[in-house]
């Protein structure tokens, strides 16, 4: 008998010893997650007690038992293959002398199945092995979850049941574990689908790209650079290949270094890693004191007082290089383009980064190809087009007023940075009166200055004021009366995702209002509708819109939910959202909404971005990186990751007191009916499984 063999019939001696001694090390849970129309996603969890090693489902011949799964498919069949949603350890193992694959803490499996009828129980075996040092024990559980079709609009599916409702028959192979619920477990939804937002970004892109052409940086290297593809050039097929070389080295010099930074954070760190750069970049104190001033410096630089240039040695060179025409050449032609609008173009991409950064990780890349490819678009197509730049206006004093009116725009989104981190760290430098004060006289200002009442260093002289500009200037100042009764309380809802919240307003008239508005047919003002069973923490800096009465700490919100017999309403938001506050001023605003809300539910806001420290008995440890969260924001952020697989806000959740997600969470949508039918649902589901 080899030695390898030996030692491996000495490890198993104790197995069935074990299986009679000892309670299962894993703890299995299994629940169904909907994808849209029959096909379902079923997900099976594992907890391993400390210093156990499961096995992964992969391993070479030879080695140890593999986990496997089989699934009867009775009423569905299953599609593509198992997948892995944890990543297993590698290691090499002396004992087997193989490199194999374990899970240590927890693992978790998915299997997408299809329904090819109404409604049907999945039966799923496992068989694993699992091991303590060199003891090692075979096991077997049998797991059952109920299937069924998504719902038709306007009804709900049967809920999923949750790891102590679903029934886990173990063999004589393997005792009966003793499964508890682990400690904010739940189901982990699909991400729904957040298209809206997105195209809303991509969109602002491509306006911002096609405005920087505008810029007296860019404009005048128009009629330049296509020039130099159609000089001395005889093969005009050449001169167009040349041309879009030129487009698309455009693009590339925007986009590529921010894809590879962000795709390598994520492929070396993880999403984890990925996520915490991310709020880093959008809510520290730093990165958007830093983009303030630079947006206050490149302002001031656009009124005229003084040029930002990069160093001349660098342009030269790049010139240099363009000068030998070819593939190369286009390229360089395309960097010198890049370096010589830097100072035009360099707030405004910073600004787009900025912002996609608050959703998931492909935004800032998409919204970087979306400005870039508008941006390079004109130039490879005049390129191929030359008769065109006859139609083309030419440069003058307008570009300066272009410049000018840019500088103002710059101050008003500049204050967007430091109102972010006057939010995020409580400084109440600026609030929502402050900041319209800013943004009042700002596009005031811009008014004036298009009526010719202004001139700065470079202006021409305006002996009269066009229609365009006049047209400008009645935008301008329209904005400004828009914006006036947002002093004393109206939601501006225009401007919703750009200004501080509400509360913040140190004179809310419609506040008033609404304090003394006369009693409810139940007896209450509508303030006053609901009651909140305990103080809420944090409640001292951190509030919900519209007078909503509520919490910011999940453990005290579910407890008074119980307390209650309400469903809870969990709101993953950001005070940099953008598209959170949107959603506040113009969905939760509507009177339905907030009726449901204060009637209905027991609301909990998690902000992810907030810095405030917790106390350390409230400290967690992350099952994703395995950090200890120490503020309010990372608690929360590593929650809404590690348990719903979601790293964007806004993200609205509907729990019953078993930490069931209720019915499918929602992201940002602006359509105020689908979201009362959402939270009707979720009433309706959560007295349907609780028997009232």
């Amino acid at each position: 008998m080899t030695r390898r063999a030996l030692s491996i019939l000495l490890m198993l001696v104790p197995t069935f010893a074990m299986q009679a001694q000892i309670d299962d090390p894993v703890q299995w849970d299994i629940r169904a997650n909907h994808l849209g129309s029959n096909r379902i996603e079923i997900v099976i969890d594992a907890t391993i007690e400390r210093g156990w090693h499961l096995y992964s489902t992969q391993l070479p011949e030879g080695g140890p038992l593999p986990t496997t799964f089989s699934f009867d498919a009775k009423g569905y069949r299953t599609v593509g293959p198992l997948v892995l949603r944890t990543k297993p350890h590698k290691a090499h193992d002396e004992v087997f002398d193989l490199d194999l694959e374990f899970f240590e803490g927890s693992a978790s499996f998915a299997q997408v199945v299809e329904l090819t009828a109404e409604r049907a129980e999945a039966l799923v075996a496992v068989e694993y092995q699992v091991c303590f040092n060199d003891k090692c024990v075979f096991l077997e559980k049998e797991l059952r979850v109920g299937l069924a079709a998504a719902a038709p609009v306007g009804q709900t599916a049967p809920p999923t049941p949750p790891a102590s409702e679903a029934t886990q028959a173990p063999t004589d192979s393997a005792p009966q574990a003793q499964l508890q619920e682990p400690p904010h477990s739940g189901p982990a939804p699909t991400p729904v689908d957040r298209g809206g937002s997105l195209w809303a970004i991509i969109i602002e892109a491509i306006l911002w790209g096609f405005a920087a052409l505008l810029t007296p940086c860019v404009f005048p290297m128009v009629p330049m650079t296509v020039s130099f593809f159609l000089k001395g050039s005889e093969n005009r097929a050449k001169s167009r290949f040349n041309a879009t070389v030129f487009g698309v080295s455009i693009i590339a010099l925007y986009t590529l270094p921010i894809a590879l930074i962000i795709l390598g954070t994520y492929i070396f760190g993880g999403e984890s890693v990925t996520a915490d750069i991310f709020n880093w970049l959008s809510t520290h104190w730093l990165p958007n004191i830093l983009f303030f001033l630079i947006f206050m410096v490149f302002a001031a630089s656009f009124f005229g007082a003084f040029e930002i240039v990069l160093p001349s040695s660098l342009v030269n060179k790049a010139d240099s290089k363009a000068d030998k025409g070819g593939i190369m050449g286009s390229f360089f032609m395309a960097l010198t383009l890049v370096l010589v609008s830097f100072s035009c173009t360099g707030p405004i991409v910073g600004s787009i980064v900025v912002k996609s950064t608050q959703g998931e990780i492909w935004e800032p890349i998409i919204s970087m190809l979306a400005f870039s490819a508008a941006f390079a678009l004109p130039f490879t197509l005049l390129a191929f087009f030359p008769s065109w730049l006859k139609n083309l206006p030419k440069s003058g004093g307008w570009l300066n007023s272009v410049k000018v009116v840019l500088g103002f725009i710059e101050v008003a989104l500049g204050f967007k940075f430091l109102g972010v981190a006057d939010q995020v760290y409580h400084w109440g430098l600026l609030d929502r009166e402050v900041y319209l004060a800013v943004w009042i006289v700002c596009f005031s200002l811009l008014g004036l200055y298009l009526l010719g009442k202004l001139k700065f260093k470079h202006d021409s002289n305006l002996p009269h004021i066009g229609v365009t500009r006049l047209a400008l200037a009645i935008a301008s100042f329209s904005f400004v009366v828009y914006m006036l009764p947002g002093m004393w309380g109206a939601p501006l809802k225009a401007l919703s995702g750009y200004l501080p919240p509400q509360q913040t307003l140190d004179f809310d008239l419609m506040r008033i209002v609404r304090e003394n508005a006369p009693a409810t047919p139940h007896g209450a003002s509508a303030q006053n509708a609901s009651s909140l069973c305990e103080q809420p923490k944090y409640a001292d800096f951190l509030h919900l819109p519209h007078g909503l009465q509520g919490y910011f700490d999940f453990d005290q919100a579910m407890r008074c939910a119980k307390e209650q017999h309400k469903p809870l309403f969990i709101d993953f938001t950001g005070h940099g959202c953008v598209n959170c506050r949107e959603m506040e001023a113009n969905v939760w605003g509507a009177p339905r909404v907030l009726d449901i809300l204060r009637r209905e539910y027991v609301v909990v806001a998690l902000y992810i971005d907030d810095k405030t420290t917790l106390p350390e008995a409230e400290w967690s440890t992350s099952t994703l990186d395995g950090k200890v969260k120490k503020t309010i924001g990372k608690k929360y952020a590593d929650f809404q990751i590690s348990r719903y697989n979601v790293n964007a806000q806004p993200y609205y959740i509907l729990m019953d007191h078993h930490e069931r997600t209720l019915v499918p969470p929602r992201s940002y949508s602006l359509n105020v009916e689908e979201f009362v039918a959402f939270l009707q649902r979720g009433v309706e589901e959560f007295r349907r499984t609780q028997g009232q």
